[in-house]
């Protein structure tokens, strides 16, 4: 099924074909024609799955069949949990909104920076893309209003309950107009979530996504048995002896990050983190620098790892196992996309080895583990 079949514009579809785009992702063949229709959404789907554009072009779609909106005066509201998200939701939106026969224009919000550039960047904006917590921080000050708010998109809503931003969402809600078109996409479906299933959407079209990433062929497992004082060692044997050109490494904590960078720098080895406590500037050039290859490897936490988004990246690597076999399965589904093949590495000292079976058998895949005792790691 083509895109011009899903019932977009001339423009939308010169934008599709500009920015490399053959065939619908099959969230968007579903998502697209639904949201036209005016339907609310209830869309189950990993991030990579390729939701973002499967209500962006829509919203853009609809938004151009109408005139252009009272200032300040918001159509559609995208709500995320993280600021990197908030960013990649934004470049995709300015990205299908380019040679528009009406132009729409879009703005994304976020904490971590100040809030006056984004005040005077309100002006005219149609499509809000911000984090709860910044959002609310521009209604306090009286620099936008949400009473036309007329689609209402929640991004990884089962990420923004697990952060705790409940509470902000509910006075978002409240200040929401009643009618209006709601889609929600998240991970999982979870006790949470329905609630708000239940409170926001009417008779909403399910879309239920399997994660490519539980299609495993194309990623090579590999499990390396090592002490954790050895851990940093192996790392940086691996990466120069396997000449490994662009890495993902995830850590459990800001802390280890940084210790992490800070080993691999001093022994010659470009590399940045990724983290909470990073500044909004610092984050986005870390992300830029990696994705243009100017760095080889980038360190993150889980957290931070929510706007990540490349589609050929050959390794992740497992520095620290997570406490969830669902942030694994996340964790490892960077790689080994869109048919490339990649490489999954993690270290499992002694003391992690039964939580990695479970891990193993919730993603149905067992690891070939290597003992990485006998390997000489003197001078790395």
């Amino acid at each position: 099924m083509p895109f011009s079949s899903l019932g977009l514009s001339a423009p939308l579809l010169s934008a599709i074909a500009r920015a490399g785009y053959t065939a619908p992702r099959p969230i968007q063949s579903e998502a697209i024609p639904a949201v036209l229709a005016g339907k609310d959404i209830l869309g189950i789907a990993q991030t990579g799955s390729g939701k973002t554009a499967g209500f962006v072009l829509p919203i853009l779609q609809l938004l151009q069949q109408k005139t252009a909106a009272k200032n300040r005066f918001i159509r559609a509201l995208i709500l995320v949990p993280t600021r990197e998200l908030a960013v990649q939701v934004g470049e995709v939106c300015k990205q299908f909104s380019t040679g528009l026969a009406r132009p729409v224009k879009t703005l994304a919000v976020f904490g971590g920076v100040s809030i006056n550039p984004q005040m005077m960047q309100l002006s005219g904006v149609e499509v809000l893309v911000a984090t709860p917590g910044r959002l609310l921080d521009l209604v306090d000050n009286n620099a936008l209003q949400l009473s036309a708010v007329e689609m209402l998109v929640l991004d990884e809503a089962d990420k923004m309950l697990n952060l705790g931003f409940k509470e902000e969402m509910n006075r978002i809600f409240a200040l929401l107009p009643a009618k209006r078109q709601n889609l929600l996409f998240s991970a999982t479906l979870g006790k949470d979530i329905s609630t708000i299933t239940e409170m926001l959407l009417h008779d909403p079209v399910k879309i239920e996504i399997t994660p490519e990433v539980e299609n495993l062929d194309l990623i090579q497992h590999i499990g390396y048995r090592v002490t954790e004082e050895r851990k940093g060692p192996l790392l940086r044997y691996l990466i120069k002896e396997q000449n490994l050109q662009q890495v993902l490494i995830f850590t459990s904590s800001v802390h280890k990050a940084d210790s992490v960078v800070h080993k691999l720098k001093i022994n010659g080895i470009a590399a940045l983190a990724l983290h909470s406590q990073k500044s909004q500037a610092a984050r986005t050039d870390a992300l830029r620098y990696f994705k243009s290859g100017e760095i080889r490897v980038l360190v993150a936490t889980d957290l931070a790892s929510r706007g990540i988004d490349i589609p050929d990246l050959p390794v992740v690597i497992n520095y620290e196992l997570p406490r969830s076999p669902k942030d694994f399965i996340h964790r490892v589904g960077r790689t080994g996309r869109a048919g490339a093949e990649g490489t999954a590495i993690s270290f499992v000292p002694a003391e992690d080895e039964q939580h990695f079976k479970v891990i193993q058998k919730k993603m149905g895949k067992w690891v070939n583990m290597v003992e990485a005792e006998g390997f000489n790691l003197h001078g790395y």
